[in-house]
């Protein structure tokens, strides 16, 4: 017999459940209310680092239409890592709707294309397919179960290869703006694995934690000593002694954070280690994924930098153990940041 539930009332007849609904409700908008805040915040510290680095004169000219671009591509990549795929997930019940959604990503490329004059169609075709695409073979064709199967490999392979071979360069053709086909392909792996093939554990959350940082920088402080020593040893780094300032010091943390050290963390630790450890374990899965990772700069430059895979796959031990840590990307992404800051900076 199905048994009937009949919620326990308060001495006005009102239904007790009511107030963890409540509360979750208000904790959502606090949510939402603290994303936006933080995300005007952003945009306008984007916009003076900017202006310091004269990106109106580099992009000759229709600045505003070029920020407006990248203001829409980062809102939802800033939405996602407030829990954006969980939202997405309860509205978008009819399949289709889930499949066709992100064809909607075209429409950053078509807001700072057509104001310029610079609209190619394939770019448009490529920038609307690929999310769609991938959409469709998760909700129709989904793996079997959480551990990497083809439909990851090849989902992992559409998003990685422009970004990797710059195939979509040309789509933002100037100076300074080479990040934004990266963010289109962040966002279709994104909405691909996070709101159609539902992983679990990738830990893209922008709600920072002190234990993120602690990590972060401790896992730092273990690769920094191997990294100039067996970069000397190999002649790949020689120290610059210089003085940044202030502003400049903090404008390569807020660019690397959020165009490199955010989205290779995302797709390297997780998606690529977090697929792999159901099939390999936890500590093949991270050997494996720095050994790809280091692989992945080969072309840093052109035809094969040894030195620079070597020294990428040391790296990646350290910021797959970051991640592992309570599997946050903001770990692995603080450590990623202040390596690649700490280079820029005082190494060449």
């Amino acid at each position: 017999m199905k048994q009937s539930i009949n919620p326990e009332r308060d001495t006005s007849g009102r239904v007790q459940d009511d107030a963890p609904e409540s509360s979750r409700q208000g904790h959502q908008a606090a949510n939402w209310a603290l994303a936006a805040t933080l995300y005007a915040a952003l945009l306008a510290a984007f916009w003076f680092t900017a202006l310091k680095f004269d990106m109106p004169e580099r992009i000759g000219g229709h600045f505003a239409s070029a920020f407006a671009s990248f203001a829409l591509l980062l809102a939802p990549y800033w939405a996602f890592g407030f829990g954006a795929a969980e939202v997405l997930r309860r509205w978008l019940t009819w399949r289709w709707a889930r499949v066709l959604a992100p064809a909607l990503l075209v429409v950053p490329y078509l807001v700072f294309v057509l104001p310029r004059g610079e609209f190619h169609w394939y770019y448009a075709l490529a920038l609307a397919a690929i999310p769609l695409g991938l959409a469709a073979m998760f909700e129709f064709l989904p793996p079997p179960g959480p551990a990497l199967a083809w439909q990851d490999v090849l989902a992992l392979v559409v998003v990685g290869a422009p970004v990797e071979f710059r195939l979509l360069a040309g789509a933002w053709p100037h100076p300074g703006l080479s990040a934004l086909p990266k963010f289109e392909m962040v966002l279709s792996a994104l909405y691909a694995f996070l709101v159609v093939r539902r992983v679990e554990g990738v830990g893209f959350d922008f709600r920072a934690r002190l234990r993120d940082v602690a990590i972060g920088l401790r896992e730092w402080a273990f690769y920094a000593p191997i990294a100039i020593g067996l970069g000397l040893l190999l002649h790949f780094i020689h120290f610059v002694p210089r003085r940044p300032g202030a502003g400049t010091f903090a404008a390569a943390c807020l660019i690397t954070f959020f165009f490199v050290a955010v989205p290779e963390e995302f797709f390297f630790r997780g998606l690529l280690q977090n697929l792999l450890q159901p099939r390999l374990g936890r500590g093949r899965a991270l050997l494996v994924t720095a050994v790809i990772f280091g692989l992945s700069h080969f072309n840093k430059p052109l035809p094969f930098n040894w030195r620079y895979v070597i020294m990428a796959a040391i790296a990646g031990l350290f910021y797959g153990r970051a991640w592992l840590d309570r599997r946050r990307l903001t770990s692995s992404a603080i450590t990623h940041t202040t390596v690649d800051v700490v280079w820029g900076m005082w190494w060449r």
